[in-house]
């Protein structure tokens, strides 16, 4: 493998034009250095901040590059000015493409890899004589995080307010490169790609899965005509070869600018997300959701969590980037591209959508649906349901079904608390609407021009033995289990069985009276919601129940330990008692 030490054979290699990719194994520029090895025609070194490239086994096309000395690897970091120099010795073009996962969050560190980086990075291309320089940049540069932006071009001027830190610094190192054009003949300009993905991707897809696992994917953010340009990461690498041919060809037109790079396919958000997601089993979004509730939310989780669990909150500010990207709308021209640089996209969105999820198959491993499709792992509250239809719709598992159930509760409620006539009045009136309803639906023609009225069948309305059967057993059942305990109060032994008793109806003095409608209105939400929210985040609700009743059970013993009568005394008065009941 060459080094630092330089390009080995390179006697073999004549004719060779010689790259510099800075960034090289970042997401772009992994790409962009395959790409360019494919082509034949270059010498590609590769610098990175990593102290070795890494190579994956996938990558066969590099680690014979690196055996034949058509590739070579340096360390790089943008902030040490002589390793820029020492990578760039030679060299006619460096395509600048940032590898880093994550900037650092303080504000110095990110000053210092972003700008100052691109400042050392200008100044060893003027003293080492190179031709071209092409950065990466982003389209993010002109989006302030709220407003709306439809088929923009490069004429859009940087926003007053950016998003976030990271775009402000590299809207500084775009003007820099950019300024920087036909300076002791050095050629420059930056691309802007918007809402790269592919294989490989550390921003983009992760953040639509971990959305995904924490089964936001329910939710369309923002309004669902939201559109966005999504671009492969191919692409991206073409455009940055298109734009080296173009500053060689010596086109005026085309150095000292900008272009932004999309798949020129333009598409509702709510239409790319399911795209990806549903083909790792996560199922399509269907209740609209405002993107402010949204921020909030992850505001309020990051303050919860500021100083108990970091995973949380990257889990919570990734759902954040999603909720950002899918709160407005951003499409781009790429029609400077394609007239000065000759770009065209050479793999669709629908392919490259294909390829990403291929590459991320092993994220479809736990998805929560897998458990919906799979009988054999009921969860826990699907059990409690009896796996039925109740189960079925309390977890929403038929979005329709159960929105019509809970509409249908919603209007019994008005019916019968909030109509203002009395529960009988109510009910008897309910009962003529049915009758009415059913009679004139009996005497309407089996067909009125086109649409047809199926007849009600004779057996709709019965009941069988076994359903019957059934229900009388369970009503008989509940009336033993009342005499039963209308005999243990009655013999006064069960001081267990009063207290419950006694605290029911109390309870129910003071509910129905004053707040049986709001009682039931909340139930009815709550049976809607909590079902599903449990199903959803069963290990987390069991974890903290766990806690919970832990801090409970200490709280009893400390308390049961100041009584003047031990508690454990009483237990065992009790006991007798059952032993005598029991005989």
């Amino acid at each position: 493998m060459a080094t630092e030490n330089g390009d080995n054979n390179s006697n073999d290699h004549h004719g060779l034009k010689t790259c510099l990719v800075l960034g090289g194994r970042g997401f772009v520029g992994r790409v962009l250095v395959e790409r360019l090895l494919r082509l034949g025609n270059w010498i590609v070194r590769i610098a990175d901040y990593t102290q070795s490239p890494q190579l994956e086994p996938s990558e066969l096309l590099l680690s014979e590059a690196f055996a034949s000395g058509r590739a070579s690897f340096f360390h790089v970091d943008v902030r040490n000015k002589p390793q820029i120099i020492k990578a760039m010795g030679g060299v006619s073009t460096v395509f600048y493409t940032e590898s880093m996962a994550s900037f650092p969050r303080d504000f110095f560190s990110c000053y210092t890899i972003i700008v100052q980086g691109a400042k050392n990075v200008v100044k060893a291309c003027r003293e080492c004589k190179v031709k071209h320089l092409i950065y990466n940049s982003s389209a993010d540069v002109v989006f302030d995080g709220s407003r709306n932006i439809c088929n923009g071009d490069e004429s859009l001027p940087y926003p007053s307010n950016f998003e976030n830190v990271v775009t402000d610094l590299k809207s500084q190192a775009e003007a820099l490169i950019l300024f920087a054009n036909e300076v002791d003949g050095l050629l420059t300009c930056a691309l802007r790609p918007c809402n790269v993905f592919g294989p490989g991707d550390i921003q983009l897809m992760p953040s639509l899965v971990n959305m995904a696992h924490s089964s936001w994917t329910k939710f369309i953010i923002g309004s669902s005509e939201n559109m966005s340009d999504f671009t492969y990461v191919d692409n991206v690498a073409h455009a940055h070869i298109c734009a080296e041919e173009s500053l060689s060809s010596q086109m005026v037109s085309a150095s000292g600018k900008v272009f932004f790079i999309t798949n020129l396919e333009p598409m509702k958000v709510r239409d790319f997300v399911p795209l990806v997601l549903e083909s790792f089993g996560y199922q399509r979004p269907i209740f609209n959701l405002p993107a402010w509730v949204i921020h909030y939310f992850c505001l309020l989780v990051k303050l919860m969590h500021m100083k108990l669990n970091s995973g949380k909150i990257e889990r919570c500010m990734l759902i954040y980037d999603v909720a950002k990207l899918v709160s407005c709308t951003r499409t781009f021209s790429c029609s400077a591209a394609e007239t000065h640089l000759g770009y065209s996209p050479v793999v669709s969105l629908e392919e490259g959508a294909a390829l990403t999820v291929d590459s991320f198959s092993a994220l479809a491993k736990d998805s929560p649906l897998r458990r919906y499709n799979d009988p054999d792992e009921p969860s826990k509250v699907d059990k409690l349901l009896g796996s039925g239809k109740v189960a079925d719709i309390l977890l929403w598992r038929d979005e329709k079904k159960t929105f019509i159930c809970f509409l249908l509760l919603v209007l019994l409620y008005y019916w019968f608390f909030l109509s203002g006539r009395t529960f009988i009045t109510s009910a008897a009136k309910l009962l003529l609407m049915i009758i009415v309803s059913l009679y004139g639906y009996r005497m309407l023609p089996a067909k009125i021009h086109r649409f047809t009225f199926p007849r009600v069948s004779s057996t709709c309305c019965e009941v069988s033995k076994v359903d019957m059967r059934n229900s009388f057993l369970a009503m008989t059942s509940m009336w033993n289990e009342l005499c039963l305990v209308t005999r243990l109060l009655a013999q006064g032994e069960d001081w267990r069985t009063f207290l419950k008793v006694s605290a029911f109806l109390y309870l129910c003095k003071l509910i129905v009276p004053h707040f049986l409608t709001v009682a039931i209105a909340i139930a009815l939400v709550l049976a809607f919601t909590l079902f599903f929210v449990y199903e959803q985040y069963e290990e987390d609700i069991d974890g903290m129940a766990k806690v919970v009743i832990s801090s409970l059970r200490k709280t009893m013993i400390s308390f049961a330990r100041n009584l003047p009568m031990s508690l454990t005394s009483v237990l065992l008065d009790c006991e007798p008692l059952k032993e005598k009941k029991s005989s």
